[in-house]
């Protein structure tokens, strides 16, 4: 090591203790939504072991005569739920099985379960109303339509700059051993435990953690849109995107297409659709007869197409019928365009089909879900979440010990600030690729120097101090 390299004004490109500020107060935003989405998502992952067993009483139903035919089910439904008209008809899970069949109401979608014999009414339930869809809606948007959605995405976009920063923080300096950064020392005092439960938790879930976060963007209302704007400008947009993007406005009981990547009430083409025509003219999209949906039954159903499997009648755009594999699993999907009038095959689209982002996405969604490659997926979902959990836990206990009596406990900001030129490179890299942190970035800096500094309790109490005021 030469001189030059030891001399006392040669810095590295990130100050450390700067990093630990914007480490600081990511973390004070966002932990109680990673705490939130932790335990949301943590349910959400058993979508396919939980919606069966909430469906126990409809699976296994006494049938002792001859099945009635898909049309009679699909008329029961739609007298179950005046004024509504036929959105798709899901293949029964088994002989013995309940028919699922969506109708759409007043821009509301139903859940009607019809007695594969009988045609008795054994429920009905709106969508929006069923359990894995009410956490899917906490998870991704609180409940709150695009605003919840732009929220989550903005809490989303702080929680990948906290595991950046903290894997910083956490590089072993100086020729340190692997105690306190692969595993906890145990010998050190209650702090010390803490701080390395906190490092060490830290950097065996980060890639995992940053895997989630990332994968969860194409969802969002903000980051959603800003990729499709992407695709529009480089010719790779396609008509019906296989993930929703934000929430339907406008539409309050409708589930969007693939909405959390299980059985749903609506195909892409048809949401699309409705999103154009705000909910109108049910009738116009709908044929008054039903009957092609036996012919298509017997079409589909040898296919063996991933559950659940849906038919829907033609939209206003086309005079075909559809088929789509709504499977979780997005690898495993297939789209069909069907004409209702001799059955035949008129278009079918594969995973393998469709455009490398879209294959992509799928792949990371499917993945996010916890359904990409079976339980040991599920078990890496909860494994992350729990380390996200212990994460959150250990950096509050740390805060909670080391702050001083009244004032917040940031770290001390640096006297002396220089421009980092690798920060500012990495700053603008993070703004464009996550538009909600560069924007958010920017206000946060403005109040700060505008508002924050002028007021001298709030100015104290966040830590920043005079010194602070004159460099920056």
């Amino acid at each position: 090591m030469t001189t030059a390299d030891q001399s006392p004004s040669r810095k590295p490109w990130f100050d450390y203790r700067a990093v630990w500020r914007w480490h600081f107060y990511a973390g004070l935003f966002c932990i109680p939504f990673v705490l939130f989405l932790a335990v949301t998502g943590s349910i959400y992952l058993f979508r396919p072991q939980i919606e069966p067993w909430l469906d126990r009483p409809y699976d296994h139903l006494v049938v002792t005569g001859h099945p009635a035919s898909a049309e009679a089910r699909v008329g029961a439904a739609l007298a179950a739920v005046p004024g509504s008209v036929l959105h798709s008809y899901e293949l029964p899970k088994s002989p013995n099985a309940a028919t699922q069949i969506i109708v759409k109401r007043r821009a509301e979608d139903v859940r009607v379960y019809v007695h594969p014999e009988t045609l008795q009414i054994l429920k009905t339930v709106k969508e929006m109303d069923r359990l894995m869809n009410v956490i899917f809606y906490l998870h991704g948007e609180l409940l709150l339509k695009n605003t919840g959605s732009t929220i989550v995405e903005l809490a989303a976009s702080w929680a990948i700059i906290m595991i950046v920063t903290g894997l910083y923080l956490w590089w072993p300096r100086q020729g340190r051993g692997l105690a306190g950064v692969v595993y906890p020392r145990f010998n050190g005092g209650t702090r010390l435990f803490w701080r390395d439960l906190h490092a060490v938790t830290g950097v065996w879930v980060s890639s995992l953690a940053l895997f989630l976060l990332v994968t969860g963007l194409p969802w969002a209302f903000v980051w959603g849109s800003y990729l499709q704007k992407v695709r529009d400008l480089t010719h790779t947009a396609v008509a019906k995107p296989d993930w929703p993007v934000g929430h339907p406005e406008g539409e309050p009981g409708q589930v969007p297409p693939a909405a959390a990547g299980g059985t749903t009430a609506i195909p892409a083409e048809h949401a699309a659709h409705m999103a154009r025509a705000g909910g109108k003219g049910e009738a116009a999209r709908n044929p008054a007869d039903y009957s092609p949906i036996d012919r298509l039954v017997g079409v589909v159903a040898p296919l063996s197409l991933a559950p659940p499997v849906l038919i829907s009648p033609p939209d206003k755009d086309s005079p075909n019928w559809t088929a789509r594999s709504e499977a979780q699993n997005r690898t495993l999907r297939v789209d069909l365009v069907l004409d209702g009038t001799t059955g035949a095959i008129l278009k079918r689209e594969d995973f393998k089909d469709r455009l490398l982002v879209d294959r992509l996405v799928g792949i990371g969604v499917a993945a996010h879900e916890g359904q990409l490659f079976g339980w040991p997926n599920q078990l890496l979902g909860v494994l992350t979440a729990s380390g996200l959990i212990l994460l959150s836990v250990s950096s509050v206990n740390m805060w909670w010990r080391r702050r001083p009596a009244g004032v917040l406990g940031a770290p001390d900001p640096i006297q002396n600030p220089r421009f980092s030129i690798g920060l500012g490179v990495l700053i603008l890299i993070f703004a464009v690729y996550l538009p909600l942190f560069g924007l958010s970035m920017l206000v946060v800096k403005i109040i700060e120097k505008l508002i924050l500094r002028r007021i001298p309790a709030v100015r104290d109490w966040l830590g920043l101090t005079m010194a602070a005021i004159r460099s920056g």
